[in-house]
């Protein structure tokens, strides 16, 4: 049994995937812009993630653009059959490496063939709306034009299910009355935990959460609580962090990025990492302090 296997499983769309899934943002260049340094190293990744039990991998194609789809075709073509690949639109990319809107029809349709053509399937597993009124946080603003014309991509055939990044509880309830909706990618790990309600919403719904940024992003989380715990565990301040989201609600899957295989096989271990009580309380305090 894979350490991946250990966190258990929950649905996504049609599927059950381990909640413990890989995120590929890293994969491309720096700043997520132009091609990785080692595109070997890449491929690398991917495949180790796959052959560690790995059965769910977040990208989008303005990841590069372009790159990241690219490289996950090269490395994983043809897919198994147990993999889902979940992927986002509503963004696009300046000449400058900026994250502009992209929420046209025109551009949320060519977004979805994007995907397609470069991660070279017939039809997308789940595709995220990503919002974007505010590049920094959710912002409130109706989302039925957009998610309409997903949702229409979805009854031609080119979308099997569809989800939505970077949303407000607003937003999700007036998406779920245009369409099905599998599931919710926001930012939330032990530091920011401004969801907690919705979590607790979706899970009682059967919809997946997923937080991106689980581990701060680009700023990642400095806690001396978190280290002096991953110490007491035997474990890293990473795995820990990881541990307690998985703890934290049966609905919240993970994706954790990395472009490196030795970093994603100690990502992958957290799965296996059992917190106890009182190490969760003193984690809690971390996101009431912090």
């Amino acid at each position: 049994m894979s350490q991946t296997t250990a966190a258990g499983t929950f649905s996504l769309g049609d599927r059950h995937v381990k909640r413990l899934g890989y995120g590929a943002m890293q994969l491309a260049g720096p700043g997520v812009f132009g091609p990785p340094r080692d595109r070997a190293a890449a491929i690398a990744v991917l495949r180790e993630a796959v052959a560690q039990g790995v059965d769910h991998i977040d990208t989008s194609d303005f990841y590069g653009p372009h790159v990241t789809n690219q490289i996950i075709r090269e490395a994983l073509a043809p897919y198994p059959d147990d993999l889902v690949i979940v992927t986002k639109i509503g963004a696009r990319r300046g000449e400058d490496a900026s994250w502009l809107p992209a929420f046209s029809p025109a551009e949320l349709t060519q977004a979805v063939h994007d995907n397609l053509r470069n991660l070279g399937v017939d039809v997308l597993d789940v595709v995220n709306l990503r919002l974007m009124f505010d590049v920094h946080a959710p912002a409130e603003g109706s989302i039925e034009a957009p998610l309409t014309v997903l949702a229409d991509l979805q009854r031609q055939g080119k979308v099997r299910h569809v989800g939505l990044s970077h949303v407000t509880p607003t937003q999700v309830a007036e998406g779920r009355r245009i369409c099905e909706i599998v599931c919710v990618q926001n930012q939330y790990n032990l530091a920011h935990r401004a969801d907690d309600a919705l979590i607790d919403m979706l899970a009682a719904d059967g919809i997946a959460y997923v937080p991106f940024f689980p581990l701060g992003g680009f700023t990642p989380l400095q806690s001396s609580a978190l280290s002096e715990v991953a110490q007491q565990l035997g474990a890293t301040p990473m795995q820990v962090a990881l541990a307690w989201l998985l703890q934290r609600a049966p609905n919240i899957l993970l994706i954790p990025g990395t472009s490196s295989v030795a970093h994603l096989r100690e990502n992958l271990a957290a799965a296996a990492l059992t917190l106890p009580s009182e190490v969760l309380a003193k984690l809690d305090g971390i996101g009431r302090t912090g």
